[in-house]
């Protein structure tokens, strides 16, 4: 599923991989070993793609996030070999949520005939 959103970060103009490593570099997300998607905003749509998610991606998910508060509680970082690039992030939950936000369109679309 991770090849597809690689290919298009790949398509994209360079100002926008330049903005886009700046932004990833200034958030700090990679220091503490987190992925884009682990920090996401929790909406329902967010809440239910992450149920959807199989236990292996879930679990990945879980130790990442107690990982990143236990860094920062510590106001630690992880070493350089173990913290994540924009190059190195994967957007696992995408494909999940796509699929959500296309059934509460279905949904609405549905309710409204």
């Amino acid at each position: 599923m991770a090849a597809p959103i690689r290919r298009a970060v790949a398509e994209m103009p360079a100002w926008r991989k330049t903005l886009q490593r700046w932004a990833y570099h200034k958030s700090n997300f990679g220091k503490l070993g987190l992925m884009i998607d682990d920090c996401l905003y929790e909406t329902p749509e967010v809440k239910e793609a992450v149920s959807r998610l199989p236990a292996d991606l879930y679990n990945q998910r879980v130790f990442r996030i107690s990982r990143a508060l236990n860094l920062s509680m510590r106001k630690d970082i992880l070493p350089k070999e173990e913290q994540h690039t924009v190059d190195d992030d994967v957007r696992y939950l995408k494909p999940y949520l796509d699929e959500v936000k296309k059934e509460k369109a279905e949904k609405l679309e549905w309710d409204m005939k």
